[in-house]
């Protein structure tokens, strides 16, 4: 099977293109090696991996650099995960969100439609539940407030999938991921950067009074989730929840790295940021039903492991 993964260099996608090559698939990665955080670390991320890829530096927004790509690759299928990520980031500059994530993704499926390619698998979010108060969150939930550009973004993603399954037959399923962790993790992102902080004795930013809770996935059962698309088989376009069905307090968040690395966090209290919600948590159900999921490294067990690869990343 031929497989393009787009976003291939970032924390995700590298690990899923490194599980992909170890199966056997002939794997193109399409990645701008954007600014967003240090590009060094994604070609690090890939370097382990580029005498066994076809590596395509491309933007995702550029229409005549997909369209190439996609008439040269004739893949078998597309795991979309370049995206601009963050909510906090998509407020201060939702122009760009807009542009990558909706055009970019529109350019992605377009192009699958002209190439006769049949099968899609979409990076969604967690954050397309917005101000959803019942829980666990259901994929059949009326979603009808989103509270950042990037969920906005992350919605319409989905919708323009249901448009090319429906429309043109492509197989599209869209994987809502919940709070994503594990070696790799982009520096910008709460457990990474709680992490150094404290190993170097920096004080960390806790917005809120530490109740906010969030489904913490260690990135292993998003890879068994993902992979697990390449089989599936149902309607043709289809949403699941990718997360752990547990919910976790950024007070005990902190509190595990703490154990895990051994040392006292000094904590600067800060006030709610606009665009956070105050719970996430999936119902995993219809994956473990459909897809096989089965979520197997809590955070009290991923925790240690991401503490470890980052203290033998320190050495």
């Amino acid at each position: 099977m031929n497989v393009l993964v787009t976003g291939g260099a970032g924390f995700i996608g590298s690990h899923l293109v490194g599980r992909l090559v170890a199966e056997g698939r002939a794997v193109t990665v399409l990645d701008d090696f954007n600014d967003f955080y240090d590009p060094r670390l994604k070609r690090a991320n890939l370097a382990p991996l580029l005498d066994r890829i076809t590596l395509a530096e491309a933007d995702i927004r550029d229409e005549a650099e997909v369209n190439a790509l996609f008439a040269k690759g004739r893949f078998d299928a597309v795991y979309h995960l370049a995206a601009r990520a963050g909510i906090r980031p998509s407020i201060a500059n939702a122009r760009l969100y807009i542009d990558t994530n909706i055009n970019g993704t529109f350019n992605l499926l377009e192009a699958a439609r002209v190439n006769g390619m049949k099968r899609f698998i979409f990076a969604s979010s967690s954050s397309v539940y917005g101000t959803i108060t019942e829980t666990p969150f259901r994929e059949d939930m009326c979603i009808d407030q989103t509270i950042s550009p990037y969920a906005a973004t992350k919605l319409a993603g989905e919708q323009f999938c249901s448009n090319s399954a429906r429309l043109y037959g492509i197989r599209c399923v869209c994987l809502r991921f919940f709070t994503v962790y594990g070696p790799r993790q982009r520096p910008d992102l709460a457990i990474h950067k709680f992490t150094r902080n404290i190993f170097e004795g920096r004080s960390i930013e806790q917005f809120g009074d530490g109740t906010t809770r969030r489904d913490y996935t260690y990135v292993d059962d998003i890879l068994d989730g993902l992979m697990a698309c390449l089989a599936y088989e149902g309607p043709l376009f289809e949403i699941f929840n990718l997360g752990e069905n547990k919910t976790t307090s950024l007070a005990e968040l902190i509190t595990l790295i703490e154990a895990a690395l051994g040392k006292k966090a000094v904590i600067k209290k800060m006030p709610e940021q606009p665009g956070d919600v105050p719970l996430t948590y999936a119902d995993i159900s219809k994956a473990q039903r459909l897809l096989g999921y089965k979520p197997g490294t809590p955070l009290s067990e991923g925790i240690p492991k991401f503490v470890d690869w980052f203290l033998h990343k320190e050495q």
